[in-house]
Protein backbone atom coordinates (compact mmCIF):
# COMPACT_ATOMS: atom_id res chain seq x y z
CA UNK A 1 0.00 0.00 0.00
CA UNK A 2 1.30 3.45 -0.96
CA UNK A 3 2.50 5.44 2.04
CA UNK A 4 0.54 8.67 2.52
CA UNK A 5 2.36 12.01 2.77
CA UNK A 6 1.00 12.68 6.25
CA UNK A 7 3.07 9.74 7.45
CA UNK A 8 6.20 10.50 5.45
CA UNK A 9 5.26 9.33 1.96
CA UNK A 10 5.66 11.33 -1.23
CA UNK A 11 2.78 13.79 -1.86
CA UNK A 12 0.82 13.51 -5.09
CA UNK A 13 1.83 17.08 -6.02
CA UNK A 14 4.78 19.35 -5.35
CA UNK A 15 2.83 22.63 -5.28
CA UNK A 16 -0.21 23.13 -3.08
CA UNK A 17 -3.57 23.94 -4.64
CA UNK A 18 -6.56 25.33 -2.80
CA UNK A 19 -10.30 24.75 -2.85
CA UNK A 20 -11.01 27.94 -4.78
CA UNK A 21 -9.18 30.68 -6.67
CA UNK A 22 -10.05 33.60 -8.90
CA UNK A 23 -9.09 33.67 -12.57
CA UNK A 24 -7.95 37.19 -13.52
CA UNK A 25 -6.77 37.70 -17.09
CA UNK A 26 -5.20 40.59 -19.00
CA UNK A 27 -8.51 41.97 -20.23
CA UNK A 28 -9.78 42.14 -16.63
CA UNK A 29 -6.73 44.15 -15.62
CA UNK A 30 -7.14 46.42 -18.65
CA UNK A 31 -10.79 47.07 -17.79
CA UNK A 32 -9.89 48.13 -14.26
CA UNK A 33 -6.97 50.25 -15.47
CA UNK A 34 -9.20 52.19 -17.84
CA UNK A 35 -11.49 53.17 -15.00
CA UNK A 36 -8.58 54.13 -12.75
CA UNK A 37 -7.34 56.45 -15.49
CA UNK A 38 -10.81 57.92 -16.03
CA UNK A 39 -13.00 60.46 -14.26
CA UNK A 40 -15.15 58.25 -12.04
CA UNK A 41 -13.95 55.87 -9.37
CA UNK A 42 -17.41 55.57 -7.82
CA UNK A 43 -20.99 56.53 -8.66
CA UNK A 44 -20.02 56.48 -12.34
CA UNK A 45 -21.25 54.94 -15.59
CA UNK A 46 -19.83 51.47 -14.97
CA UNK A 47 -22.38 50.92 -12.20
CA UNK A 48 -25.33 51.50 -14.53
CA UNK A 49 -23.68 49.35 -17.19
CA UNK A 50 -23.17 46.51 -14.75
CA UNK A 51 -26.72 46.63 -13.41
CA UNK A 52 -28.08 46.47 -16.95
CA UNK A 53 -25.77 43.55 -17.74
CA UNK A 54 -26.97 41.59 -14.72
CA UNK A 55 -30.57 42.14 -15.82
CA UNK A 56 -29.67 40.95 -19.31
CA UNK A 57 -27.99 37.79 -18.01
CA UNK A 58 -30.68 36.84 -15.51
CA UNK A 59 -33.85 38.24 -17.04
CA UNK A 60 -34.55 40.32 -13.93
CA UNK A 61 -36.18 43.72 -14.40
CA UNK A 62 -34.11 45.51 -11.77
CA UNK A 63 -30.63 45.07 -10.32
CA UNK A 64 -28.73 47.05 -7.71
CA UNK A 65 -25.04 46.33 -7.19
CA UNK A 66 -23.63 46.65 -3.68
CA UNK A 67 -20.36 46.32 -1.79
CA UNK A 68 -20.57 42.60 -0.96
CA UNK A 69 -22.92 39.63 -0.66
CA UNK A 70 -23.60 40.30 3.02
CA UNK A 71 -24.72 43.84 2.21
CA UNK A 72 -26.96 42.37 -0.48
CA UNK A 73 -28.68 40.13 2.06
CA UNK A 74 -29.07 42.96 4.57
CA UNK A 75 -30.62 45.20 1.92
CA UNK A 76 -32.92 42.38 0.81
CA UNK A 77 -34.26 41.93 4.35
CA UNK A 78 -34.72 45.69 4.74
CA UNK A 79 -36.64 45.86 1.45
CA UNK A 80 -38.76 42.90 2.59
CA UNK A 81 -39.78 44.91 5.66
CA UNK A 82 -38.10 42.56 8.14
CA UNK A 83 -38.04 44.16 11.59
CA UNK A 84 -38.04 43.48 15.32
CA UNK A 85 -40.47 40.73 16.30
CA UNK A 86 -40.33 39.04 12.91
CA UNK A 87 -38.86 35.64 12.10
CA UNK A 88 -36.87 34.73 9.00
CA UNK A 89 -36.40 31.08 8.03
CA UNK A 90 -33.09 29.96 6.56
CA UNK A 91 -30.71 27.01 6.42
CA UNK A 92 -27.97 26.29 8.97
CA UNK A 93 -25.58 25.07 6.25
CA UNK A 94 -24.51 28.42 4.88
CA UNK A 95 -22.21 31.33 5.58
CA UNK A 96 -23.35 33.23 8.67
CA UNK A 97 -24.61 36.20 6.64
CA UNK A 98 -27.66 34.24 5.46
CA UNK A 99 -28.93 34.30 9.04
CA UNK A 100 -27.23 37.47 10.26
CA UNK A 101 -29.19 39.53 7.73
CA UNK A 102 -32.34 38.88 9.76
CA UNK A 103 -30.57 39.74 13.01
CA UNK A 104 -29.33 43.01 11.49
CA UNK A 105 -32.98 44.02 11.18
CA UNK A 106 -33.84 42.98 14.73
CA UNK A 107 -35.58 39.79 13.62
CA UNK A 108 -35.05 36.20 14.77
CA UNK A 109 -33.35 33.73 12.41
CA UNK A 110 -35.14 30.37 12.39
CA UNK A 111 -33.27 27.34 11.04
CA UNK A 112 -34.92 24.68 8.89
CA UNK A 113 -33.09 21.42 8.23
CA UNK A 114 -31.58 20.33 4.93
CA UNK A 115 -32.30 17.57 2.47
CA UNK A 116 -29.48 15.10 3.29
CA UNK A 117 -28.94 14.25 -0.38
CA UNK A 118 -28.92 17.71 -1.99
CA UNK A 119 -27.73 19.66 1.09
CA UNK A 120 -30.19 22.43 0.22
CA UNK A 121 -32.92 23.56 2.60
CA UNK A 122 -35.82 21.09 2.70
CA UNK A 123 -39.12 22.78 1.69
CA UNK A 124 -41.09 20.49 4.00
CA UNK A 125 -38.93 21.67 6.91
CA UNK A 126 -39.59 25.29 5.96
CA UNK A 127 -43.32 24.60 6.11
CA UNK A 128 -42.95 23.22 9.65
CA UNK A 129 -41.35 26.50 10.81
CA UNK A 130 -43.88 28.98 9.41
CA UNK A 131 -45.99 30.82 11.98
CA UNK A 132 -47.64 34.21 12.47
CA UNK A 133 -44.27 35.87 13.09
CA UNK A 134 -42.62 34.62 9.89
CA UNK A 135 -41.83 37.45 7.48
CA UNK A 136 -39.47 35.94 4.92
CA UNK A 137 -37.56 32.86 3.81
CA UNK A 138 -33.87 33.10 2.88
CA UNK A 139 -33.20 29.96 0.83
CA UNK A 140 -29.57 29.36 -0.11
CA UNK A 141 -28.45 27.78 -3.40
CA UNK A 142 -25.78 25.80 -1.57
CA UNK A 143 -22.74 24.91 -3.75
CA UNK A 144 -24.53 26.53 -6.72
CA UNK A 145 -27.40 24.07 -7.00
CA UNK A 146 -30.75 25.86 -7.17
CA UNK A 147 -33.14 25.33 -4.30
CA UNK A 148 -36.55 23.85 -5.03
CA UNK A 149 -37.66 27.32 -5.99
CA UNK A 150 -41.19 26.64 -7.21
CA UNK A 151 -42.18 24.83 -4.03
CA UNK A 152 -40.66 27.54 -1.85
CA UNK A 153 -42.20 30.35 -3.90
CA UNK A 154 -45.65 28.77 -3.67
CA UNK A 155 -45.28 28.29 0.08
CA UNK A 156 -44.23 31.91 0.52
CA UNK A 157 -47.05 33.19 -1.68
CA UNK A 158 -49.64 31.15 0.20
CA UNK A 159 -48.43 32.50 3.53
CA UNK A 160 -47.78 36.13 2.58
CA UNK A 161 -44.01 35.81 2.92
CA UNK A 162 -41.15 37.32 0.93
CA UNK A 163 -38.96 34.74 -0.78
CA UNK A 164 -35.29 35.80 -0.78
CA UNK A 165 -33.00 33.54 -2.77
CA UNK A 166 -29.43 33.71 -1.49
CA UNK A 167 -27.71 32.96 -4.78
CA UNK A 168 -24.20 33.80 -3.57
CA UNK A 169 -23.02 30.46 -5.01
CA UNK A 170 -25.17 30.18 -8.10
CA UNK A 171 -24.69 32.82 -10.76
CA UNK A 172 -24.87 30.94 -14.06
CA UNK A 173 -27.21 28.28 -12.69
CA UNK A 174 -30.59 27.69 -14.32
CA UNK A 175 -33.72 26.22 -12.73
CA UNK A 176 -36.23 24.64 -15.12
CA UNK A 177 -34.53 26.59 -17.90
CA UNK A 178 -34.77 29.94 -16.10
CA UNK A 179 -31.66 31.76 -14.94
CA UNK A 180 -31.25 32.24 -11.22
CA UNK A 181 -32.17 35.85 -10.58
CA UNK A 182 -35.89 35.76 -11.31
CA UNK A 183 -37.06 32.76 -9.30
CA UNK A 184 -37.69 34.61 -6.02
CA UNK A 185 -39.14 37.94 -4.95
CA UNK A 186 -35.57 39.08 -4.30
CA UNK A 187 -32.31 37.41 -5.34
CA UNK A 188 -28.87 38.22 -3.95
CA UNK A 189 -25.49 37.49 -5.48
CA UNK A 190 -21.92 37.55 -4.15
CA UNK A 191 -18.83 38.28 -6.23
CA UNK A 192 -16.15 37.27 -3.73
CA UNK A 193 -12.94 35.99 -5.39
CA UNK A 194 -13.76 32.29 -4.94
CA UNK A 195 -17.13 32.66 -6.68
CA UNK A 196 -17.62 31.92 -10.39
CA UNK A 197 -17.07 35.57 -11.35
CA UNK A 198 -15.58 38.24 -9.12
CA UNK A 199 -15.34 41.96 -8.53
CA UNK A 200 -12.92 41.46 -5.64
CA UNK A 201 -15.67 42.07 -3.13
CA UNK A 202 -19.14 42.85 -4.36
CA UNK A 203 -22.75 41.79 -4.49
CA UNK A 204 -26.05 42.47 -6.20
CA UNK A 205 -29.75 42.50 -5.36
CA UNK A 206 -32.25 41.64 -8.11
CA UNK A 207 -36.03 41.80 -8.29
CA UNK A 208 -38.91 42.09 -10.73
CA UNK A 209 -40.95 44.20 -8.30
CA UNK A 210 -40.57 47.96 -8.75
CA UNK A 211 -41.63 48.81 -5.22
CA UNK A 212 -39.07 46.40 -3.78
CA UNK A 213 -36.48 47.85 -6.15
CA UNK A 214 -37.04 51.37 -4.83
CA UNK A 215 -36.60 50.13 -1.26
CA UNK A 216 -33.41 48.28 -2.24
CA UNK A 217 -31.94 51.44 -3.77
CA UNK A 218 -32.75 53.52 -0.70
CA UNK A 219 -31.45 50.92 1.75
CA UNK A 220 -28.11 50.66 -0.07
CA UNK A 221 -27.66 54.40 -0.74
CA UNK A 222 -28.08 56.07 2.68
CA UNK A 223 -31.87 56.25 2.37
CA UNK A 224 -31.28 59.32 0.21
CA UNK A 225 -33.26 60.31 -2.85
CA UNK A 226 -32.58 62.89 -5.55
CA UNK A 227 -35.99 62.25 -7.16
CA UNK A 228 -38.42 65.11 -6.52
CA UNK A 229 -41.35 62.68 -6.77
CA UNK A 230 -40.15 60.95 -3.59
CA UNK A 231 -39.18 64.08 -1.69
CA UNK A 232 -41.31 65.71 1.00
CA UNK A 233 -40.34 69.14 -0.34
CA UNK A 234 -41.80 69.23 -3.82
CA UNK A 235 -40.12 72.55 -4.60
CA UNK A 236 -36.43 71.97 -3.89
CA UNK A 237 -34.26 75.07 -3.78
CA UNK A 238 -31.77 73.83 -6.34
CA UNK A 239 -30.27 70.88 -8.25
CA UNK A 240 -27.98 70.11 -5.30
CA UNK A 241 -30.88 69.34 -2.99
CA UNK A 242 -31.60 65.81 -1.79
CA UNK A 243 -33.50 64.23 1.09
CA UNK A 244 -32.93 61.31 3.39
CA UNK A 245 -36.36 59.73 3.56
CA UNK A 246 -35.45 56.48 5.33
CA UNK A 247 -32.53 54.95 7.20
CA UNK A 248 -30.04 53.49 4.78
CA UNK A 249 -26.42 52.43 4.49
CA UNK A 250 -23.46 53.15 2.25
CA UNK A 251 -23.29 49.83 0.44
CA UNK A 252 -22.11 51.20 -2.91
CA UNK A 253 -19.79 49.35 -5.25
CA UNK A 254 -16.92 51.24 -6.89
CA UNK A 255 -16.66 51.72 -10.65
CA UNK A 256 -13.38 49.83 -10.87
CA UNK A 257 -15.00 46.84 -9.16
CA UNK A 258 -17.89 47.13 -11.62
CA UNK A 259 -15.43 47.22 -14.52
CA UNK A 260 -13.76 44.03 -13.28
CA UNK A 261 -17.09 42.26 -12.93
CA UNK A 262 -18.27 43.41 -16.36
CA UNK A 263 -15.13 41.88 -17.83
CA UNK A 264 -15.61 38.68 -15.84
CA UNK A 265 -19.25 38.34 -16.87
CA UNK A 266 -18.13 38.10 -20.50
CA UNK A 267 -16.52 34.82 -19.45
CA UNK A 268 -19.40 33.48 -17.37
CA UNK A 269 -20.33 30.80 -19.90
CA UNK A 270 -16.70 29.69 -20.28
CA UNK A 271 -16.17 29.58 -16.53
CA UNK A 272 -19.43 27.72 -16.10
CA UNK A 273 -18.53 25.12 -18.73
CA UNK A 274 -15.15 24.51 -17.11
CA UNK A 275 -16.70 24.06 -13.68
CA UNK A 276 -19.21 21.61 -15.13
CA UNK A 277 -16.43 19.66 -16.84
CA UNK A 278 -14.51 19.33 -13.57
CA UNK A 279 -17.65 18.32 -11.67
CA UNK A 280 -18.39 15.67 -14.29
CA UNK A 281 -14.88 14.27 -13.96
CA UNK A 282 -15.11 14.17 -10.17
CA UNK A 283 -18.54 12.52 -10.32
CA UNK A 284 -17.16 9.85 -12.62
CA UNK A 285 -14.08 9.27 -10.46
CA UNK A 286 -15.96 8.94 -7.18
CA UNK A 287 -19.07 7.14 -8.42
CA UNK A 288 -18.03 3.65 -7.33
CA UNK A 289 -16.29 4.49 -4.06
CA UNK A 290 -18.60 3.40 -1.21
CA UNK A 291 -16.56 5.37 1.32
CA UNK A 292 -17.62 8.65 -0.35
CA UNK A 293 -21.08 10.14 -0.74
CA UNK A 294 -21.40 12.75 -3.49
CA UNK A 295 -24.00 15.52 -3.35
CA UNK A 296 -27.08 14.74 -5.43
CA UNK A 297 -28.52 17.10 -8.01
CA UNK A 298 -32.21 17.74 -8.54
CA UNK A 299 -33.10 17.35 -12.24
CA UNK A 300 -34.55 20.87 -12.29
CA UNK A 301 -31.17 22.51 -11.62
CA UNK A 302 -28.69 23.06 -14.44
CA UNK A 303 -25.96 23.88 -11.97
CA UNK A 304 -22.87 26.02 -12.24
CA UNK A 305 -21.16 24.57 -9.18
CA UNK A 306 -19.26 26.88 -6.86
CA UNK A 307 -18.17 24.07 -4.52
CA UNK A 308 -17.57 20.36 -4.91
CA UNK A 309 -18.17 18.53 -1.65
CA UNK A 310 -17.25 14.99 -0.75
CA UNK A 311 -18.91 13.44 2.27
CA UNK A 312 -16.86 10.73 3.96
CA UNK A 313 -18.71 7.60 5.06
CA UNK A 314 -16.73 7.50 8.28
CA UNK A 315 -17.99 4.15 9.52
CA UNK A 316 -16.19 2.62 6.53
CA UNK A 317 -12.90 4.42 7.23
CA UNK A 318 -10.23 4.16 9.91
CA UNK A 319 -9.85 7.91 10.32
CA UNK A 320 -11.67 11.03 11.43
CA UNK A 321 -12.70 13.84 9.10
CA UNK A 322 -9.90 15.96 10.60
CA UNK A 323 -7.27 13.31 9.88
CA UNK A 324 -8.46 12.95 6.28
CA UNK A 325 -8.47 16.75 5.91
CA UNK A 326 -4.91 17.01 7.22
CA UNK A 327 -3.84 14.10 5.03
CA UNK A 328 -5.20 15.87 1.94
CA UNK A 329 -3.23 18.99 2.89
CA UNK A 330 -0.09 16.86 3.24
CA UNK A 331 -0.69 15.65 -0.33
CA UNK A 332 -0.67 19.39 -1.25
CA UNK A 333 -4.41 19.49 -1.90
CA UNK A 334 -5.85 22.02 0.52
CA UNK A 335 -9.54 21.46 1.18
CA UNK A 336 -12.07 23.50 3.16
CA UNK A 337 -15.25 22.73 5.11
CA UNK A 338 -18.56 24.40 4.20
CA UNK A 339 -20.11 25.15 6.64
CA UNK A 340 -20.19 25.00 10.42
CA UNK A 341 -23.94 25.05 11.26
CA UNK A 342 -24.65 28.72 11.92
CA UNK A 343 -26.48 28.19 15.20
CA UNK A 344 -23.42 26.43 16.68
CA UNK A 345 -21.57 29.75 16.89
CA UNK A 346 -21.25 31.39 20.33
CA UNK A 347 -23.27 34.43 19.21
CA UNK A 348 -26.27 32.21 18.50
CA UNK A 349 -25.63 29.93 21.46
CA UNK A 350 -25.84 32.95 23.75
CA UNK A 351 -29.28 33.69 22.30
CA UNK A 352 -30.52 30.22 23.23
CA UNK A 353 -29.93 28.20 20.06
CA UNK A 354 -28.88 24.64 20.83
CA UNK A 355 -27.16 21.81 19.01
CA UNK A 356 -29.52 19.13 17.76
CA UNK A 357 -32.02 21.52 16.12
CA UNK A 358 -31.26 20.35 12.58
CA UNK A 359 -29.95 16.77 12.77
CA UNK A 360 -29.44 16.26 9.03
CA UNK A 361 -27.36 19.43 8.78
CA UNK A 362 -25.24 18.46 11.76
CA UNK A 363 -24.67 14.94 10.46
CA UNK A 364 -23.64 16.30 7.07
CA UNK A 365 -21.30 18.88 8.59
CA UNK A 366 -19.34 16.31 10.59
CA UNK A 367 -18.15 14.39 7.53
CA UNK A 368 -17.84 16.79 4.57
CA UNK A 369 -15.07 18.73 2.92
CA UNK A 370 -14.80 20.84 -0.21
CA UNK A 371 -12.14 19.82 -2.70
CA UNK A 372 -10.59 22.17 -5.31
CA UNK A 373 -12.94 23.51 -7.97
CA UNK A 374 -12.23 26.59 -10.07
CA UNK A 375 -11.95 27.41 -13.79
CA UNK A 376 -8.17 27.87 -13.81
CA UNK A 377 -7.56 24.27 -12.73
CA UNK A 378 -5.67 22.26 -15.31
CA UNK A 379 -6.69 18.74 -16.23
CA UNK A 380 -3.56 17.51 -14.44
CA UNK A 381 -4.54 19.34 -11.25
CA UNK A 382 -7.99 17.76 -11.41
CA UNK A 383 -6.39 14.33 -11.77
CA UNK A 384 -4.05 15.09 -8.87
CA UNK A 385 -7.03 15.86 -6.63
CA UNK A 386 -8.69 12.59 -7.65
CA UNK A 387 -5.45 10.70 -7.06
CA UNK A 388 -5.09 12.22 -3.59
CA UNK A 389 -8.64 11.32 -2.59
CA UNK A 390 -8.32 7.75 -3.87
CA UNK A 391 -4.90 7.34 -2.27
CA UNK A 392 -6.28 8.28 1.14
CA UNK A 393 -9.45 6.22 0.74
CA UNK A 394 -7.32 3.18 -0.07
CA UNK A 395 -5.11 3.80 2.95
CA UNK A 396 -7.90 4.42 5.47
CA UNK A 397 -10.41 1.89 4.14
CA UNK A 398 -11.53 -0.63 6.76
Amino acid sequence: MEKIALLGGKPVREKKIYYGHQLIEDDDIQAVSEVLRGDYLTCGPKIDELEKKLCEITGAKYAVVVSNGTAALHVACMAAGVSAGDEVITTPITFAASANCAAYCGAKPVFADINPETYNIDPSKIKDKINSKTKAVVAVDFTGQAVEADAIAEMCHDNGLIFIEDAAHSIGTKYKGRAVGTLADITTFSFHPVKTVTSGEGGAVLTNDYELYKKIVLASHHGITHDVKDMHDKNPEGPWYYEEISLGYNYRMTDFQAALLLSQLKKLERFSRRRKDIVSRYDEAFADIPEIFVQKEIPDSDTTRHLYIIQLVLDKLNCSRREFFDAMAAENVQCQVHYVPVYWFPYYEEMGYEKGMCPEAEKMYRSVMSIPLYPAMTDQEVEDVIKAVKKLINYYRK
